[in-house]
């Protein structure tokens, strides 16, 4: 089987996601959004997993390979392909089911807990009830027609979603494999400093929540592979 991942900016990689996928037999490759042709390879792709990145939907004058991103992945999920999204892939998703997706004018970076809804706890996400996860965004989507809400915060009331088994999104990251924390805060180091984000802080509370963050996420990412 194939899997295909659609990176928008090097660090935000596939992380934790990638071993799972190796052990279930998948054959991993990655499309490089605004460099690859990236329908055909979405198209193809047995699972998609599209990642996170510092643009947003809205900016496709300014990129507009998110015009055909966009385009691909409502072909895929009209077909059923199996599809997941990460930050910036979950909006996409959403944007390709015709929900609204804008920014929000202010960001929530760090760690923090989920308030599950009872879907949320009926879904392969009740692993994360009561585990801080890794939040990194600024903009936010409603929750596409036909498709579940999964989770919420305080600032960000929706969080996760999805569609039957076939389609997941979520607005924090889950794939992120924090022991190459130091990437990101050297490659958003800009945006932390304009949200006023203590990069001292992130590295400490990383220290704090990686083990059951991993953990955790193992059991989520894996129960959705397997569901």
């Amino acid at each position: 089987m194939k899997a295909v991942a659609v990176r928008h900016v090097l660090f935000e990689d596939l992380g934790l996601i990638e071993p799972l996928l190796e052990s279930r037999a998948y054959e991993v490759s990655y499309l490089e959004a605004g460099i690859d042709e990236l329908a055909r390879g979405m198209e193809e792709a047995d699972l998609l997993v599209v990642l996170g990145g510092p643009i947003g939907v809205g900016d496709s004058a300014a990129y507009p390979f998110l015009d055909e991103e966009i385009g691909a992945l409502a072909r895929r999920l009209e077909s059923g392909g199996r599809t997941l999204g990460i930050c910036l892939g979950a909006q996409l998703i959403a944007a390709a089911l015709g929900a609204k997706v804008r920014p929000t004018g202010r960001n929530e970076i760090g760690f923090g807990k989920l308030d599950l809804t009872p879907a949320g706890l009926r879904s392969p996400l009740a692993a994360l009830e009561g585990v801080p996860v890794f939040h990194w965004h600024g903009d936010e989507f409603e929750i596409p027609q036909g498709c579940e809400g999964l989770a919420s915060t305080e600032g960000f009331p929706n969080q996760a979603f999805s569609r039957g088994e076939q389609v997941l999104g979520l607005q924090f990251h889950i794939e992120a494999d924090l022991r190459y924390l130091e990437r990101w805060l050297i490659g958003h180091s800009a945006e932390l400093a304009a949200a006023g984000v203590d990069p001292v802080s992130l590295r400490l509370d990383s220290a704090a929540c990686a083990v059951q963050l991993e953990s955790a996420a193992h059991e989520v990412l894996g129960g959705w592979l397997d569901s």
